[in-house]
C-alpha cells in the first residue's frame, strides 16, 4: 500500500466547501492519511495554490504533528486551537499569519487548485523558530522526507 491523504470534507479535485475559505468560516479542512511508510516519526502539512496571479502561494504549513497521528480535525490549525496545544508548530503563510488562511482567489482568475501536502518524515520533532516561513519549513523538512501524499481541491470566486 502508499502513503495517501484525503479530506473528507471535498473528494480529490473538487471545489472546497465555502466554510474552508477566506469567503467563509475560514476553519482549516479536516484531513486524512494512511499508510505512511515505516520509520514515520511525526507528520508536516502543507497547502499551497500554484495558480495565484504572483506565483505559488503559501496558505498553510505545519510540523511536529505526532507519528501515531493518521490526520487532523477541522480547525486544528490555528494557534489557539488544537496545534499549539499538542505541540505542533506552525510557519508563517504568504498572508503573514502562523495558521491556515483558506483560499481566496481574485474574482474572476477562474478555479484555482489548492494542494493538500502531507509529508511523512523521519524525525519526531523539527526544531525551528516559531516565526519559520512556511517555504523555509518546507526546505528543513524536506530531508527527512520518507515519503508524500497529496489531495487537490479547487475554488474559485
Amino acid at each position: 500500500m502508499s502513503f495517501t491523504v484525503a479530506s473528507p470534507a471535498f473528494a480529490e479535485g473538487s471545489t472546497i466547501p465555502k466554510k474552508y475559505t477566506l469567503d467563509g468560516e475560514n476553519l482549516s479542512p479536516p484531513l486524512t492519511w494512511k499508510d505512511p511508510p515505516a520509520g514515520t516519526q511525526s507528520f508536516a502539512i502543507f497547502c499551497e495554490d500554484p495558480d495565484a496571479p504572483s506565483g505559488t502561494f503559501q496558505h498553510w504549513a505545519m510540523c511536529n504533528i505526532p507519528g501515531d497521528c493518521n490526520g487532523i480535525s477541522e480547525g486544528q490549525s490555528e494557534e489557539s486551537g488544537g496545534a499549539a496545544r499538542s505541540g505542533c508548530l506552525l510557519a508563517r503563510n504568504d498572508f503573514g499569519h502562523a495558521s491556515y488562511d483558506g483560499p481566496r482567489p481574485p474574482r474572476g482568475h477562474g478555479p484555482h487548485h489548492y494542494h493538500f501536502r502531507v509529508a511523512a518524515l523521519d524525525t519526531d520533532h523539527i526544531d525551528v523558530d516559531p516565526g519559520i516561513d512556511a517555504r523555509e519549513l518546507w526546505q528543513i523538512a524536506q530531508p527527512h522526507a520518507l515519503a508524500q501524499a497529496e489531495t487537490v481541491g479547487t475554488y474559485q470566486r
